[in-house]
């Protein structure tokens, strides 16, 4: 006999069944919100979201300013429509897929004949939404990619770890938030040495904040890519999803995914992501190439954890046969070292 979900996710799922029911009585619509996967000659994995939100005709203009300078908090104004169908048009192909219990979709199908480079998918929701999803197919002889984290790595964050999902996610705009120095030129070179090669983000920020990423990643030069963030709030299993579990199942996916990918592992000192690249190397040596960690300053440190240094490593040991770390305050530096490694 299966388990029932634990009991947070089954309130959850009801009061999302309730909450639209009452959003279709007053009008709202259902409306796809695609996001960028990635796949091989065999499979693609789309990736989107499908939500009700309420209709409103604001014209071009208003528009555009508000999809630009809204603060983060908007993101969130929408509701999961829960179970949602919705078809993966590919060509003649179409495939019927569901969303999950908080909308998601995140399913791998089979390529029916995309080649190589970078794709538009149509997708099609029962109730006339559509949208366009990116995916960017990955040629089988290419052997190399990077794994990004965002946070800290990509986008300079300074506030306390505590507080920046939070903030990030509801009250900053896009504008506001500072790259860290160097990793666009870095994430340019490497990717121009290996045309084809495909760069994935993995955070634990919440998918709500997509679109601010995409922007802000779009306004810095930083390179397009996949991205697999995480949906905050209830599991079936307890009250609160693991960050580190998130990043872990994430490798070991692309792993299964595209084997024939040796990865650049990027990522900060600030939190978990030397060890974890560590753990993933010794355990999976044979996708990983090198591993590039970004020093935070000691008033980042300190903001992250409370010390002006770097929070000590947990009990366990790895082998040192894994592959080689570098690790510099900012993008130039790293590629520097990087260029004797790659």
């Amino acid at each position: 006999m299966a388990s029932r979900p634990f009991i947070a996710a089954r309130i959850e799922d009801r009061l999302n069944a309730l909450l639209s029911r009452a959003l279709r009585r007053r009008g709202w619509q259902e409306k796809i919100l695609p996001f960028t996967g990635y796949g091989t000659g065999e499979q693609l994995r789309i990736l989107a979201r499908v939500v009700l939100r309420p209709s409103a005709d604001l014209g071009i203009v208003q528009a555009a300013s508000a999809l630009l300078y809204r603060r983060g908090w908007r993101n969130f104004i929408n509701a999961a429509q829960v179970g949602a169908q919705v078809n993966v048009v590919i060509g003649e192909t179409r495939i019927p897929v569901h969303a999950d219990r908080s909308g998601y979709v995140d399913v791998r199908v089979r390529n029916p004949g995309l080649p190589p480079g970078w794709h538009s998918v149509l997708l099609e929701g029962s109730a006339g939404s559509s949208a366009l999803a990116s995916v960017q197919v990955i040629d089988d002889a290419e052997e190399f990619g990077i794994v990004s984290d965002i946070d800290d790595t990509i986008l300079s964050t300074w506030l306390p770890r505590p507080m920046v999902a939070a903030w990030n996610s509801f009250v900053v705009k896009e504008q506001a938030r500072q790259a860290v120095p160097g990793m666009a030129r870095l994430y340019q070179r490497l990717l121009s040495e290996h045309p084809g090669a495909p760069i994935i983000f993995i955070s634990t920020g919440a998918w709500n904040t997509y679109p601010m990423i995409q922007r802000f990643t779009a306004r810095h030069g930083i390179p397009q890519g996949a991205m697999l963030l995480t949906d905050w709030g209830p599991t079936n299993t307890g009250w609160f999803r693991s960050g580190q579990d998130h990043k872990r199942r994430c490798l070991r996916e692309l792993a299964r995914d595209l084997p024939h990918i040796r990865w650049l592992l990027v990522g900060d000192d600030g939190q978990h992501d030397p060890e974890l690249y560590a753990e993933f190397a010794t355990l999976q040596p044979e996708h990983v190439r090198a591993r590039a960690i970004r020093q935070l300053t000691p008033g980042e440190h300190t903001l992250a954890h409370g010390l002006p240094m770097e929070v000590p490593g947990q009990e366990e040991r790895w082998e040192p046969d894994t592959a080689p770390e570098v690790r510099a305050p900012d993008g130039d530096a790293l590629g520097d070292k990087l260029a004797q490694l790659l």
